[in-house]
């Protein structure tokens, strides 16, 4: 796999945009990390990092703040979908997210967005199907004290 370009679709609102400005520091066929600075300035946090784990359906981000403290990690629900060449990844936001603070506080946010997908068709039974498998693999993992492995990947670069 070398990937050169990501992509970041949303289903609510439908967008899908280029992360051109994405740093690619690391890919591999299970993984791929990146270093970012947000897309539109925000008063909390500034820049970031990212890991998608490509076999998972998971993206665990690293947003800090301006000053560099870490402000939480988010962790995105998502479907990859790579093109032909096999240089380009679109990364299809499932809505489902999980916000972890540094103290360890953790909550799903966005359900009733997923819900919404579901009833304008905006999401497919396949794509919900991979979502909740996906939402519940990152979940058991944090309650069962495992998160710092995948917090791993990003912690061993000193992102």
């Amino acid at each position: 796999m070398n990937i050169s370009k990501l992509y970041r679709k949303r289903l609510i609102p439908a967008e899908c945009i280029p992360l051109n400005d994405d740093v690619i520091v690391m890919q591999n066929d299970e993984v791929i990390i990146t270093t970012w600075n947000t897309l539109h300035p925000k008063a909390e946090f500034s820049h970031g990092c990212s890991c998608y784990f490509l076999k998972e359906g998971i993206k665990i981000s690293k947003m800090y703040r301006a000053d560099n403290s870490l402000l939480h990690w988010y962790c995105d629900i998502v479907d990859f979908s790579l093109d032909e060449t096999g240089e380009t990844l679109t990364v299809v936001d499932l809505l489902a997210d999980v916000i972890i603070s540094p103290e360890g506080r953790m909550k799903v946010v966005d359900l009733d967005e997923l819900a919404e997908a579901l009833e304008r068709d905006l999401i497919t039974k396949e794509q919900m199907i991979t979502c909740l498998r996906s939402l519940n693999h990152l979940l058991t993992m944090i309650y069962r004290d495992k998160f710092d492995r995948l917090c791993a990947r990003l912690d061993s670069l000193g992102l």
